[in-house]
């Protein structure tokens, strides 16, 4: 490196370092942020389930095994990704180090090349030159080349132990990806083992409580418990994140409240996908069974295992079970909007996750004591439901 360009180095830095603290600064802002919004939603879910301890349900029971199942498929999804990061890398490690090889040999060729025509010429190569009396101008085109190839000499020496020494370095970080990928591996089979025993033990648990789970699913009175209890969630929720005051709960069933026009959310009333790919088994306003209860979003029918899709950008404000809803997913999408996701197996992502529309955030399940196997869908708007159909293509 020459000077000029040490100094040029040097500067960049310098311009560099002031940009990187602020930066720095910020990312540790975001994060203590996280952590602050974590700590007041977990709060804010231990006052909820204090309120809830004294009208245990027959679904209670399936809480735990629930939360289980959902973490361990979470995880065991964290894991696949590392995994696939950890064989991307160690393909690219071992592409690297092929076409290192071959700039190794390609360059060994033509060090012993130079090395053999230096071997003829010798080192006495200028004195006989001079001796032999010959053309000046052809003696100093002869010693010039003579110095390009010893310079061509040292520089492919430099490169060839630089390219070696870059070669140790990829064996070394191949190993140690091979190593991790090992551990990922061993973490993932230890996870599907005890998903396994998870779900085992919520199928027993289900057999015992089928019945009074079934009964307590179709009394108006839990019904309407479970529909309580979400609003005051969503509400809770609305506060919490500051976004605005949720509109008075009305009386009765009437039209939602009036929608911002100008909201990026509200631009795309009519445009959003659906979060899952079944069948619609029932209509936002119709009346859920026995009668007295109306149906506040959408239940479509699909396989477990499914992927839910969020419908737009947003953050995840509540990743956990919740009496009625089992595995709940909770999106603020900004200007008091929320999309909820009920009944999931499991839970990809937890309070505090950016998310992006169209990606996955859960899978479909039949949690929460629910019959069958499917996504229970909202959309709110300042804690009052909007009609799901007004704003999801549904094919």
């Amino acid at each position: 490196m020459t000077a000029r360009t040490a100094g040029v180095f040097f500067l960049l830095l310098l311009l560099a370092s002031p940009a990187a603290e602020p930066a720095t600064a910020g990312a540790k802002e975001k994060e203590k942020e996280l952590r602050e919004l974590r700590g007041r939603i977990e709060a804010l879910q231990k006052q909820l389930a204090a309120a809830e301890e004294s009208k245990s349900e027959a679904a209670d029971a399936l809480r735990e095994s629930e939360r289980a199942i959902s973490e361990a498929n979470r995880e065991l999804r964290e894991l696949g990704a590392q995994a696939r990061e950890h064989n991307k890398r160690l393909a690219e490690l071992n592409a690297e180090s092929r076409r290192r090889e071959g700039a190794l040999k390609a360059q060994q060729t033509l060090l012993a090349d130079l090395l053999y025509r230096h071997y003829l010429g010798g080192r006495s190569e200028p004195l006989k030159l001079l001796l032999n009396r010959e053309d000046p101008g052809q003696i100093a085109r002869r010693l010039h080349y003579f110095g390009y190839i010893s310079r061509a000499r040292s520089e492919l020496i430099a490169e060839l132990r630089s390219g070696l020494a870059r070669l140790r370095e990829l064996a070394q970080e191949a190993e140690q990806k091979a190593a991790e990928l090992s551990v990922v591996t061993a973490e993932q089979r230890a996870q599907r083992a005890r998903l396994e025993r998870e779900k085992r033990a919520r199928n027993q648990v289900l057999a015992k409580i089928s019945r009074d789970v079934e009964r307590q699913r179709r009394e108006i009175g839990t019904l309407k418990q479970n529909e309580a209890r979400l609003a005051k969630l969503v509400a809770s929720l609305a506060k919490l994140m500051a976004r605005a005051k949720p509109a008075p709960r009305p009386r009765g069933e009437r039209a939602p409240a009036v929608v911002p026009e100008d909201s990026p959310f509200a631009r795309l009333k009519g445009r959003l996908s659906p979060p899952v790919r079944g069948e619609l088994a029932n209509r936002f306003g119709s009346p859920r069974s026995g009668g007295g209860v109306l149906w506040k979003g959408l239940f479509i029918s699909a396989r477990a295992g499914e992927e839910v899709r969020a419908v737009a950008d947003g953050r995840v404000v509540f990743a956990d079970w919740l009496r009625g809803f089992g595995n709940l997913l909770i999106i603020d999408h900004g200007d008091a909007f929320m999309s909820l996701y009920g009944n999931n197996e499991a839970l990809y992502k937890r309070v505090g996750d950016i998310i992006h529309g169209g990606e996955p955030v859960a899978a479909v399940g039949n949690s929460g004591g629910n019959a069958d196997s499917g996504l229970y869908f909202e959309l709110r708007h300042q804690g009052r439901p909007l009609d799901p159909l007004d704003w999801v293509r549904m094919p």
